[in-house]
């Protein structure tokens, strides 16, 4: 895990996790140095990563008073129980729903629990940050909010895109890929995490992007991207653009044989995969990029 500096008022705690096949894709959490300090995801369910660690390297643990869960999959939640430890002061931002998924595996604790809906609010001491549903998200209890302070745009799996190398996935500028290389790994994430985009009704979608574009923020800090800094007009571009790009069709079990038989235990990793030739016709299927 690497840690950026974005202004004066966020920290980027940037992991990345490989995906076989598509690339390198982006883990980030982020605390906000706010007067009510705020961390906002708690990074990877795996047991090598320790995040309150990196927490540490940012902020005293026992300073924050928010954890904004922006939604409760496991590459979100994965410091969480043992942040709330160390920070006796803090409550968790989530929503009725957030909280019910939650419930299944770990419980939150029901009085350290902050129910926020999208078009609501948190006053965190020298800011507002205003809640609103991302354009694209993959669990339907995402939230995500804008920093008004910062001008700070922090959009949870939204705006997401796997990219050639850890270095990159990890580094501090979605602008070091190269225009249309971000923009295709931009609509090949919408389709991966978000398939229902093929399916609505483009109007009352693009409408959904609408309020980004008025919100105009500076900079977009996205669970899934590297910090992207004046870039936000023309990746709202590429995410309006999803609804009508083919549906992303993984590998079947026959891809996965030959990876498997291409790969010698202590070798390199099979080459990147590729969607079968003869995937029928009324299935659209989109190699992935190598």
């Amino acid at each position: 895990m690497t840690m950026h500096r974005v202004g004066r008022d966020i920290t980027v705690l940037a992991d990345s996790l490989e995906v076989p096949g598509i690339g390198f894709l982006c883990v980030n959490a982020f605390v906000l140095h706010a007067t009510e300090p705020v961390v906002v995801d708690t990074g990877l369910s795996l047991p090598d990563r320790n995040f309150l660690d990196a927490v540490g390297s940012a902020i005293d643990p026992a300073d924050v008073r928010w954890i904004w869960l922006t939604h409760p999959d496991r590459d979100h939640t994965g410091g969480i129980f043992a942040l709330l430890d160390a920070a006796p002061q803090a409550r968790v931002v989530t929503t009725f729903l957030g909280a019910g998924i939650m419930s299944t595996e770990r419980p939150l604790p029901q009085e350290r629990v902050f129910l926020l809906n999208p078009g609501q609010s948190l006053d965190v001491g020298d800011r507002t940050l205003r809640a609103f549903r991302p354009p694209l998200f993959d669990n339907p209890a995402t939230v995500g909010f804008y920093d008004d302070r910062a001008r700070a745009c922090f959009s949870s799996d939204c705006f997401g895109a796997p990219v050639p190398s850890a270095e990159l996935a990890e580094g501090d500028d979605a602008g070091a890929l190269v225009p249309e290389q971000l923009r295709a790994a931009q609509l090949l994430w919408a389709s991966v995490d978000s398939p229902w985009v093929h399916t609505v009704d483009v109007g009352k979608y693009l409408a959904t992007v609408q309020p980004l574009r008025e919100m105009d923020p500076e900079v977009v800090l996205s669970t899934h991207l590297p910090v992207a800094g004046g870039l936000t007009s023309r990746m709202l571009d590429t995410i309006s653009s999803a609804p009508g790009t083919d549906p992303f069709v993984g590998p079947d079990q026959r891809e996965l044989e030959r990876m498997l038989a291409g790969f010698e235990p202590g070798g390199p990793a099979p080459g990147p995969v590729r969607v079968p030739e003869e995937a029928p016709a009324e299935t659209p299927a989109r190699g992935v990029p190598t």
